[in-house]
């Protein structure tokens, strides 16, 4: 009637597990019109012409039945980039489902009400050829669902389970799940029933079966379970947080603070920011004497902040093969953007990030690895929810280009231990190990311990534990590290500040 077609494709794309193939089956089901799937397995074939074939075969079938959606899951394993494909069974199938979509959306089959939906979570990888107008009409974004969105899965999971658990524990919950999607959520829900199934059976006897009518899903079991089920986005992602507190670290109160404001408030609370009309800081660096509790610190934020966290090393990034570094690190940040909110720290900036022209050639490895880590911070890509956060002993040696407002926007100095902080870090450690110190003692040892760093103070503290077992090595029976041990160990350790 208003003499144009209608938009016959459209693109779905978004991490996985986020409800893609979800969401297409749902509009089937509305809709009430047939539901065909296509898999790349099911299609390619080996022998010549057989894919193009049963791909034509498809799209018949889907014209016979109209009304009719055809569903292509992992699109871009069927139709990747031509001038990346491996094989050429690869382009013929992409050069086929060109032809088929556009006739299609060119109305060469009037009546013919057949809409393409293809799924993907990497839209990149796809032939450019399909996403123009009169193919894949539309793009849409299924991105990671918010903490209100994971409320309202959590509960349509958990409607028709028992459960004991109330709408402001449920809340309390879902703000913990930072970056889960969908079956994510559905993973945890049912971990918890299967928690909640050993816990009943444990106190009514694995025989008693009639104890399992009254089975209900706790808090409890939620909140174990929260800690079983990982989000999908860093399942790839090996990163063995040790579980450090703020408690855990002496002193640098002001740099706890700092690092509050500006990585846990924003990450936490984009609201209030948002609402403030404050940009939060894109990086912070952490610079200081080496031994002064920068790691420590991004190990304590990632631990008492409950956020997504991902560790970057030098080793992690650098490799022999060309191209591979600067793909490891586009590859870091892509999880980091799945999984938000999320922390990516990188330990040593100075080696990853130094300052260009240092190796020979004119576009060296670190130059380039460098010039992706500068895209991601503030390239075309929106670093959203995502806080950069590195530790440096050589601020000096980054390239100045990092260092600018936008990219690095918070520099925190972590200064050597003052007196105070001395007696802190001595206390926080006598408290793990017997001994007879005074408190007069430990003041003693935080007054002479000047220019010593947190490294340096743990040090002597092993070093003092040590020769008290020395003493009695043949039988370990010490209860008790005694103050002498101490004064001889901090007197033969020559601080690095």
């Amino acid at each position: 009637m208003l003499g144009f077609v209608p938009p016959k494709g459209l693109l779905l794309y978004g991490p996985p597990g986020t409800g893609k193939t979800l969401i297409a089956k749902a509009i089937a089901n509305e809709m009430r019109v047939n539901f065909i799937t296509i898999n790349a397995t099911e299609v390619l074939a080996k022998f010549y012409g057989q894919s193009e074939a049963k791909l034509r075969s498809v799209f018949h079938t889907a014209a016979q039945s109209s009304p009719c959606i055809i569903f292509i899951d992992e699109v871009d394993a069927l139709c990747p980039k031509r001038e990346h494909a491996e094989t050429e069974v690869e382009k013929r199938v992409v050069t086929t489902m060109l032809s088929l979509l556009d006739s299609i959306s060119n109305g060469e089959k009037q009546n013919c009400r057949v809409v393409v939906i293809g799924a993907t979570n990497a839209p990149d990888r796809l032939d450019s050829a399909l996403r123009r107008p009169g193919r894949f009409d539309r793009e849409i974004e299924i991105g990671i669902p918010n903490s209100k969105q994971r409320l309202c899965i959590l509960k349509r999971l958990l409607a028709k389970t028992p459960h004991t658990v109330s709408d402001s524990q449920l809340e309390s919950i879902s703000a913990l799940m930072h970056g889960y999607v969908g079956a994510d959520v559905s993973s945890l829900c049912k971990e918890a029933g299967l928690l909640a199934v050993k816990r009943t059976m444990c106190s009514t006897g694995e025989e008693d079966s009639a104890g399992l009518s009254d089975l209900v899903v706790t808090e409890a079991d939620l909140r174990k379970a929260l800690t079983l089920v990982r989000p999908s986005a860093m399942r790839a992602v090996v990163v063995d947080v040790p579980q450090v507190y703020w408690s855990d670290i002496g002193g640098q109160e002001d740099t706890k603070q700092k690092l509050r404001e500006a990585v846990t408030w924003p990450l936490l609370h984009p609201e209030a920011f948002l609402r403030m009309g404050i940009r939060p800081p894109k990086g912070v660096l952490l610079y200081g004497p080496p031994g002064c509790s920068k790691t420590l610190l991004a190990k304590a934020l990632a631990t008492e902040s409950q956020l997504n966290f991902i560790s970057v090393k030098s080793s992690d990034l650098f490799s022999k093969w060309v191209g591979e570094s600067e793909k490891a690190m586009k590859e870091f940040f892509r999880k980091a953007r799945a999984a938000s909110p999320c922390i990516i720290f990188f330990d040593e900036l100075d080696a990853i990030a130094g300052k260009r022209g240092r190796d020979s050639g004119e576009n060296s490895v670190a130059d380039r690895v460098l010039t992706q880590l500068l895209n991601e911070l503030d390239g075309v890509e929106p670093l959203k929810n995502v806080t950069f956060l590195a530790a440096s002993n050589r601020p000096d040696a980054i390239d100045p280009a990092l260092m600018r407002p936008g990219r690095i926007d918070r520099i925190l100095f972590v200064a050597p231990p003052d007196e105070s902080s001395r007696r802190e870090i001595f206390t926080i450690h006598l408290k793990k190990m017997p001994n007879d110190l005074t408190d007069v003692e430990v003041d003693e040892l935080a007054r002479k311990t000047s220019f010593f760093s947190g490294a340096e103070i743990v040090a002597v503290c092993r070093e003092a534990a040590m020769e008290a077992l020395r003493r009695v090595s043949e039988c370990f029976s010490l209860e008790f590290t005694s103050h002498r041990f101490f004064t001889k160990y901090y007197r033969i350790t020559t601080p690095l500040v």
